[in-house]
């Protein structure tokens, strides 16, 4: 059972050469991921003088999106594991996979990372508004939470399947490029919602640097929830002893 190996850490790992250079890798990948995700907004706003949203800039940003992670996971992932995301780590630390004070730092690194992103963006762009995530009309934010649930659940569950799956093979060369896609793709899903925004760091830096604090709860409730139920299923139906057996590849 995941619970089980659960760990809290010592106080010592926090000041531990290890654990200071994996978090100035989450604080690195999150302001490249956040510098190019939030920056296609501003882009889009700037090019359209702040029309309302199109298919096309939905289209925009999905591409972005998935692009900048792809490459945010991909430089972090001998360093750090490339988590990009606060509910990636909460996944991996139900799952054992990371102490909490480990954790902790990663959090840190990845809200200051977005933070640090959106005042390069606000001062680069020339004082132009980093937008906070938003409800749509006609969405609450018990519609939203639960988008930021599944959206989560199913980023979370890739990076499980490709990343953490000790069975995963030779699928983990392909582990930064799915966890981009999947985030591309529940962006075409739920931006039009919510902002489709699957990670409580993303949604962290625009909200400090506008100040804007509507539904700020959802996105972050709902990836952690999202994250943690993933992990949970994953270990406990696919990486706990004796829980499958896999298939011979001359099978499929």
């Amino acid at each position: 059972m995941p619970i089980t190996r659960i760990a809290v850490g010592t106080p010592a790992e926090a000041s531990q050469p290890d654990a200071l250079k994996a978090a100035l890798a989450e604080f690195i990948s999150m302001l490249i991921f956040v510098f190019a995700g939030e920056g296609s907004g501003m882009a889009f706003n700037k090019l359209t003088d702040n029309g309302s949203t199109t298919p096309a800039g939905l289209v925009a940003a999905s591409i972005a999106h998935a692009f900048a992670l792809f490459v945010a996971v991909s430089v972090g992932a001998n360093i750090s594991g490339g988590h990009v995301n606060p509910a990636v780590t909460f996944g991996a630390f139900m799952g054992g996979h990371i102490t909490l004070l480990r954790s902790i730092l990663y959090w840190i690194a990845q809200c200051l990372g977005s933070v640090v992103a959106c005042l390069l963006l606000k001062f680069s762009t020339g004082g132009l508004e980093t937008s906070a995530f938003a409800l749509s009309s006609g969405v609450t934010s018990w519609n939203a939470l639960v988008f930021e649930i599944v959206m989560t659940f199913g980023l979370v569950y890739t990076v499980y399947a490709t990343a953490l799956d000790p069975k995963k093979g030779n699928i983990g060369i392909i582990a930064p490029i799915a966890i981009g896609f999947i985030v591309g793709a529940n962006i075409l899903a739920g931006g039009a919602f919510d902002g489709a925004s699957m990670n409580p760091a993303v949604s962290f830096g625009p909200a400090v640097v506008s100040w804007t604090w509507d539904n700020h709860w959802v996105y972050w409730l709902g990836p952690f929830l999202g994250g943690g139920i993933a992990a949970v299923v994953y270990e406990v139906v696919f990486i706990s002893p004796a829980s499958h057996e896999q298939l011979p590849t001359t099978d499929y």
